[in-house]
């Protein structure tokens, strides 16, 4: 309660205590907007230019300020302050920008980061400044798993649940022998770890597999490889730039003219764009967000389109929007507690998830969001009936399905 000066004598106060009381009132004013009033800095770190730059790049930090304009932060006494930087797929580059958010610019929250070789980077780099780190680019499920932390969140997918839920697709249509592209590097291979496990889990062969180095300009080599070793179902254990170039490959040597399926393990609707709906019909592959699925989507990309990106939105995008929105959520709920990043995640595992774009869920005691996913499936061209029309769904995976189960990942939160 404010304190005011009353003066009891009878004689005009004196100047100088005219100034103390002042002093005194604007002291108690300005500790009354220190209790109230909040100020988080966000760091948006993806890749704006390299093989990752359709599907995160700068429509994350669209994505991002939409949230916060959605949340209306202002209004509750919450300033946000955004940063973007480009880690260039490189883990010391996105490392040295964590710290320098962390430590010189009072960065709060870092979010996103397409490629989880530099996401283990800043998820250690958060837990040892006791920061939070968001991942909704990164895949390797490992986030949540053996390299779990209370201070990061693996939000929009992983390698297990969209190798999970293609695998058990293909190999229900018959697909039981495999044969890996697989991007060299953290991504892919749990990516192709995660996905080896369902086949073998049902019965199915491994018939082999090439590491792909990042970001390769030539896939012929690799793609006869995988057409000569026989195996009933191409799997593409990557991701972005190297995904289409490599689907683009296969369809030039007539791999699924040829009576081979084509696997996408993580497809975004930027990557179907580029390749067109002739070259990528028929793909299945899990995704969490569609911007058709529903008007509160369909609103969502019309925002995010008019405010400059230009393409459509993928799921990771939404992921960007969902977190931040939801990590906001729990600043307003604990306040008091803004410097404390494990507080606020622990804030953000009790409060439930909710949001226009990926509906409601709930987050794990290992850091995993979970909410359902969906198969899906590219139109043939004839289907399509306007602009980015490109899925049809062939089955909703429920959150309580769609995700690796606690006890299988090996986190130690969990124990």
């Amino acid at each position: 309660m404010r304190k005011t000066r009353i003066f009891r004598k009878t004689q005009a106060p004196t100047l100088f205590a005219v100034i103390l009381s002042m002093a005194a009132l604007l002291l108690s004013g300005l500790e009354g907007a220190r209790a109230d009033d909040v100020s988080v800095k966000i760091g948006v770190l993806t890749d704006m230019k390299g093989l990752y730059g359709d599907v995160a790049g700068v429509g994350s930090t669209v994505a991002a300020k939409m949230a916060v304009e959605d949340f209306k932060a202002g209004s509750k006494g919450i300033k946000v302050e955004l940063l973007e930087a480009d880690h260039m797929n490189k883990a010391d580059v996105g490392s040295q920008i964590a710290r320098d958010w962390f430590d010189q610019q009072g960065v709060d929250i870092i979010v996103d980061s397409p490629n989880s070789t530099v996401a283990f980077a800043v998820s250690q780099i958060a837990r040892e400044k006791n920061k939070i780190f968001i991942g909704s680019g990164a895949g390797s499920s490992d986030l949540t798993g053996k390299l779990c932390s209370p201070n990061t969140i693996h939000w929009t997918y992983d390698t297990w649940s969209v190798a999970n839920g293609a695998g058990l697709a293909l190999m229900a249509s018959g697909g039981d022998e495999w044969y890996f592209l697989t991007a060299d590097y953290a991504f892919g291979v749990a990516l192709e770890r995660d996905a080896m496990s369902v086949v073998m889990a049902k019965g199915g062969k491994i018939k082999g597999t090439s590491r792909v180095p990042l970001n390769v300009p030539d896939f012929s080599h690799f793609t006869l490889q995988a057409q000569d070793s026989g195996a009933k179902v191409i799997a593409l254990a990557m991701a972005g730039g190297d995904f289409s170039n490599a689907v683009k490959s296969a369809y030039e040597f007539g791999v699924v003219a040829g009576g081979q399926k084509l696997a996408g393990l993580l497809v975004f609707i930027t990557d179907v764009h580029a390749l067109s709906l002739e070259v990528a019909q028929g793909l299945q592959f899990v995704e969490a967000f569609y911007w058709d699925a529903n008007e509160q989507t369909r609103a969502f990309t019309r925002r995010f389109i008019a405010q400059g990106r230009g393409g459509y939105p993928t799921m990771i995008h939404a992921g960007v929007y969902s977190s931040v929105l939801h990590y906001l959520k729990a600043i307003d709920a604990a306040r008091g507690d803004r410097l404390d990043g494990a507080k606020i995640v622990a804030k953000m595992k009790e409060i439930p998830t909710d949001d226009p774009v990926m509906g409601k869920g709930s987050i794990r005691i290992d850091g995993r969001k979970l909410h359902d996913l969906y198969l899906f499936e590219v139109k043939k061209p004839i289907e399509s009936k306007k602009p980015w029309d490109y899925y049809k769904i062939i089955k909703t995976i429920p959150a309580a399905e769609a995700f690796r189960p606690l006890s299988l990942g090996g986190c130690p939160l969990a124990q």
